[in-house]
């Protein structure tokens, strides 16, 4: 699975560049000219990095790192500001604010695809299998995504920990209640049942 990068930026010159040696360097690209169609396009396609231009209309670069640092499941969002600031009090104000990195234009496209690559090894969770498969599933923990061969498969965080579960200890017998404990937590009541919609609803 290619790793997805989103990359916001109003100069469409720049933009169609960028996408284009980045997707020559093997990642999905997913591309913005706006501020607030790149908020659109992380919640929706989840990417697994974000490379955003600072001044852009709607929604500005720092802006938009702010509040995705603000939101849980944007949080850990690797990002990196792009901007023709290159004063020092401009980086750090990126920087501080959350990016992981900080690029001055003009630079290269090389040197781009080179920092998203840094970025993402050092971003990857060393815990967190990048796959995990069973028969014509695949389920990628870092998006919080699942496959039935190649269709995403809609599914809640609830739905995915529950699978994660079940594919992490194959052949393993567990009863609706153990389920329950490991999903919902120890001390929460749910109907047993709840185990069964779960698992049914969309595999």
């Amino acid at each position: 699975m290619l790793a997805k990068v989103l990359i916001a930026d109003d100069e469409i010159n720049q933009l169609e560049l960028l996408s284009f040696n980045l997707k020559k360097a093997g990642f999905e690209v997913v591309s913005a000219s706006d501020g607030q169609q790149a908020m659109a396009a992380i919640e929706d396609r989840r990417p697994d990095i974000a490379v955003l231009d600072w001044m852009m209309p709607h929604l500005s670069g720092i802006e938009l790192c702010r509040l995705l640092r603000s939101r849980n499941e944007t949080r850990y969002l690797p990002v990196i500001i792009l901007s023709a600031r290159g004063e020092e009090g401009d980086r750090t104000l990126g920087l501080d604010t959350g990016a992981d990195d900080y690029m001055t234009k003009p630079f290269s496209p090389r040197e781009l695809v080179s920092r998203v690559k840094a970025l993402l090894r050092r971003s990857k969770p060393a815990s967190m299998s990048d796959v995990l498969e069973f028969e014509d599933l695949r389920l990628f923990p870092s998006r919080v995504e699942v496959y039935r061969g190649n269709v995403l498969v809609p599914l809640g965080p609830k739905e995915f920990h529950l699978l994660s579960i079940l594919i992490e200890r194959p052949g393993q017998v567990f009863s609706r209640a153990q389920l329950l404990d490991l999903v919902w937590g120890h001390g929460v009541y749910v109907e047993e049942r709840t185990v069964d919609a779960v698992s049914y609803t969309h595999l």
